[in-house]
């Protein structure tokens, strides 16, 4: 943990009725940095019935903009993450080469270790939050803490639903 969490601060950014989802996406942010620590965080959802994931956050937009869609593709990755419902760890850019073709813009950015969160919605992984940070940074005790942002996540992830449902409306 790089310095105490700030749940508080979390709580009353998700209850604001101010720039929402966003309040609440930047929140989430803090929050990590604070838990686990993080160079480069993004939010993706994922959508099994059209076979396509979003990436709907970004702390480093220039590098890694919010965009449209592209396919969940079929990987080891995918199988633990999306199927399994476990995070996903590496500590070291080869690892990371195995599964994220943009292993040479991760490490541009001074990165080389990725810890990925699934977020659980109803029975179902709807997302992942996604932390990445220089090699060897997410230890054991770290990957314990992540555990902790999975209801922060969650509630993110319901909030971005209800916004877009009343953007329809």
């Amino acid at each position: 943990m790089t310095e105490m969490p700030d749940y508080a601060s979390f709580e009353r950014a998700l209850a604001a009725a101010d720039n929402q989802p966003a309040t609440a996406f930047d929140a989430l942010y803090r929050l990590t940095r604070q838990v686990i620590g993080v160079k480069l965080f993004t939010l993706m959802s994922f959508d099994f019935r059209a076979g396509v994931s979003s990436r709907f956050y970004s702390n480093m937009p220039e590098a890694y903009p919010v965009s449209g869609t592209k396919p969940v593709n079929e990987t080891d990755w995918a199988r633990q993450v999306l199927k399994e419902r476990r995070m996903f760890v590496a500590n070291d850019i080869e690892s990371i080469a195995e599964v994220f073709f943009d292993h040479e813009l991760i490490r541009s950015l001074g990165c080389e270790s990725v810890i990925n969160i699934p977020v659980e919605l109803a029975g179902n992984v709807v997302g992942s939050i996604n932390c990445l940070h220089e090699a060897g940074f997410y230890t054991p005790e770290k990957v314990t803490a992540a555990e902790t942002l999975k209801l922060p996540g969650a509630a993110c992830f319901m909030l971005r639903e209800r916004c877009e449902q009343e953007e329809v409306a």
